[in-house]
């Protein structure tokens, strides 16, 4: 292995999933800048090449890239191994791999919609920290973020399969945190929740506004008390904080990223 890179997290090997996406993509490149070196995974593994691609020409070395389908165990032993070989260890795993839905209320919703959103959006929290905790032990201190939701806060009608495995994903976060306190395995696990943010998940409603961005965005930020959406930095800046030794004494918490939505 090189010498670490200087930075808030020098020294740190991430996996994140979902990386291919607008919030993935924002926290690769924070925490590269920032000293780790980082696996990029994503269900769509031409892109997370082609993010890894990226960061090495901006950063050398910084970046590995792996097809992941996060709703099988099998892939996650696959990708996990792979990352530790290549990372040399793994000490940050960011849990943010993510669906929505269709709007569905309770008398049209299916049982294929829930179970789609339960297997990507919960049970992939689940296999990810089983199959990683043993690594992130042994490179301790360590830490796990989970990427959760507004929605997994504040319920909306139509949107009962997101509220509840994005709640589930707050919950399960603060088991992990204390498994791990109590058994002094020094990882610490915690939840980070979102509000809307300017990523390609905001489309549809961009769609809805005739395609008027300005105009989606404005409705969007209508019941935020800053008045405006977020910026993916925004979130990785916060994933930031939790995955350096900066935080060594926060487990078990919730950050809202949400502009003070819920403070009202």
């Amino acid at each position: 292995m090189s010498a670490p890179r200087p930075g808030r997290v020098a020294g740190k090997t991430a996996l994140i999933t979902g990386a291919a996406g607008g919030l993935g993509q924002a926290m690769a490149f924070m925490l590269a800048r920032e000293g780790a070196t980082v696996a990029v995974t994503d269900i769509e593994g031409d892109r997370a090449a082609d993010l890894a691609a990226r960061l090495n020409a901006a950063i050398p070395g910084a970046a590995f890239a792996y097809a992941h389908d996060v709703a099988s165990e099998a892939d996650w032993e696959r990708v996990i191994a792979a990352a530790v070989a290549d990372l040399g260890g793994l000490s940050v795993l960011i849990n943010n791999a993510g669906v929505g839905g269709p709007l569905a209320f309770v008398e049209q919703d299916t049982v294929e919609n829930w179970q789609r959103q339960y297997e990507i959006n919960l049970r992939s929290v689940m296999l990810g920290a089983k199959h990683a905790m043993p690594h992130l032990r042994a490179a301790a201190p360590a830490s796990i973020v989970n990427i959760s939701s507004i929605a997994g806060l504040a319920a909306a009608p139509g949107m009962g399969a997101y509220n509840a495995t994005k709640a589930g994903v707050w919950m399960y976060t603060k088991t992990l945190a204390l498994e791990a306190a109590k058994a002094d395995w020094n990882v610490r696990c915690n939840s980070v929740h979102p509000v809307f943010i300017r990523t390609p998940i905001l489309d549809p409603f961009v769609a809805m506004a005739g395609g008027d961005e300005a105009k989606a965005h404005e409705r969007l930020s209508r019941g935020i008390p800053l008045k405006r959406i977020g910026e993916p930095d925004d979130v990785a800046y916060c994933v930031l904080y939790l995955a350096s030794d900066e935080s060594k004494f926060v487990t078990g918490a919730e950050f809202k990223i949400d502009g003070g939505m819920t403070a009202q």
